[in-house]
């Protein structure tokens, strides 16, 4: 076999991430190169995302234009990976006949098979299970993002049923990763140069409950936190309310490579909406949740999500998330239009809005969160705060991400002084942006990668 030069793109969430670089630890060990650019490529391949309209919307506009890529050179192949090859393979053949192989969620080791295989008249399709979960030995990955910090990816698949998500029939019911298994990556991660890692899953508060013995979320922090001493950060991400235990926000305490951080994704807090969406929250719950997470973890930096435009929500109903956002004060917070996706039960409520209202109650939203949000920046002043360095952004500044600023989705904070990218410094917050930091560098403490 002779070995090819293959041109990844990768779309949509971190757990696409992690997929796309253990395929790339596939490619490696069977002899291919990888390429970053496209021209200089054999094998085009694109990682796709199906969560929602404008996803899908992106991902076939990546598949079309390295269609006319491959269509530059005779003998190229493309071929589509992740979740629009598991979900919509049958029709894609039809509509996307410069697509050489599909190659689904669940067949994601087989990617080398479908990079050699000869080229057929018509699209190969590799779909397998819904997903595929397998070892860090047998999935070692190629990293692609900055050395410093890494994805973890916990568990696949979701048991859940909110009604407007089509997650559960792409990636199947939820599945954990045994806690040697991830304390094994955790470990290789570490060598490789990461202080921080982000643990991810569909639903990453469901850890633990499908395996034997008493494994769950806070043993699996416990066991990173005392068997990698060398990640310094440890941060949450996609966790499920309903799950949130009172021993993991223990751990989240004590443990000092737990960052004060969390992401929990709540979608609303009108009771009328919850219960359209299968939430399993009351407002009332939701209000005593984020009561005892604060208690437990005072200094704790909360980041949600909200879903604007769903079917049959009113005014009165984008006025309580409003006034709800006063009321909790979250320090990081995304909205979402609401997608209407086929297969769901929600896409067949009456009562669809139309995009317009979306875009308006998207509008109101973020602006009531960005008043917030300055606020709660501005709350840093006068703090000496942890920030882990990232390099310097287009306009030449030092820029990095504190305890409670996740890689990607938060804001950052800006550094006056000297350090290097992967340096962990003490910085004191001497001013902010609605929201962003900006901090003096008092110490550091360099980290030399590997």
């Amino acid at each position: 076999m002779t070995p090819r030069r293959v041109h990844l793109v990768t779309l949509g969430c971190p757990k696409n991430q992690v997929d796309s670089e253990v395929m790339l630890g596939v490619l490696a060990r069977r002899g291919h190169e990888m390429v970053l650019d496209p021209d200089a490529a054999d094998v085009l391949v694109v990682n796709t995302c199906a969560f929602i309209g404008p996803a899908k919307e992106e991902s076939i506009d990546a598949i079309l234009d390295l269609a006319a890529v491959k269509a530059a050179r005779p003998g190229r192949r493309l071929v589509v990976t992740g979740c629009l090859a598991q979900r919509y393979a049958d029709d894609l053949q039809q509509a996307l006949p410069e697509v050489d192989v599909f190659v689904g969620t669940g067949d994601l080791l087989r990617i080398a098979d479908a990079v050699e295989a000869p080229l057929a008249d018509a699209p190969v399709v590799y779909r397998g299970a819904q997903h595929v979960l397998p070892p860090h030995g047998v999935a070692a990955r190629v990293r692609t993002g900055a050395w410093w910090t890494a994805y973890l990816k916990v568990s696949e698949g979701c048991d859940h049923a909110c009604s407007f998500c089509i997650i559960p029939k792409i990636r199947g019911r939820h599945e954990s990763r045994s806690i040697d298994d991830l304390v094994a990556e955790a470990a290789s991660l570490a060598a490789e140069g990461a202080v921080e890692l982000s643990l991810i899953a569909q639903d990453l508060t469901a850890y633990g409950r499908d395996l034997p013995g008493d494994a769950s979320l806070a043993r699996l922090l416990r066991a990173l936190a005392v068997r990698v001493p060398d990640v310094r950060w440890l941060r949450l991400l996609y966790a499920y309310p309903a799950s949130v235990t009172d021993e993991l926000l223990e751990v989240m305490a004590d443990e000092p490579a737990v960052c004060p951080y969390l992401d929990m994704p709540l979608q609303h807090i009108s009771d009328r909406m919850l219960r359209a969406m299968r939430r399993e929250r009351s407002g009332v719950a939701i209000r005593r949740l984020i009561a005892r997470i604060r208690r437990a973890v005072p200094e704790i930096a909360l980041r949600t999500s909200f879903i604007v435009g769903f079917p049959g929500e009113t005014d009165a109903d984008v006025r309580e998330l409003c006034d709800f956002l006063e009321e909790a004060e979250f320090d990081h917070v995304g909205v979402f239009r609401y997608s209407q996706e086929e297969n769901t039960p929600a896409a067949a409520f009456p009562e669809q809005l139309s995009e317009a209202v979306k875009a308006e109650r998207w509008e109101r939203v973020m602006a009531a969160q960005a008043h917030i949000a300055s606020r709660r920046a501005a709350a840093h002043r006068g703090r000496t705060v942890e920030v882990l360095v990232e390099g310097r952004d287009a306009r030449g500044r030092l820029i990095g991400r504190t305890r409670g600023q996740a890689p990607e989705i938060d804001g950052r904070t800006y550094l006056h002084g000297r350090a290097a990218a992967g340096d962990l410094v003490q910085a004191r917050i001497v001013g902010t942006e609605t929201y962003d930091l900006v901090g003096d560098i008092v110490a550091s403490h360099a980290h030399v990668a590997v």
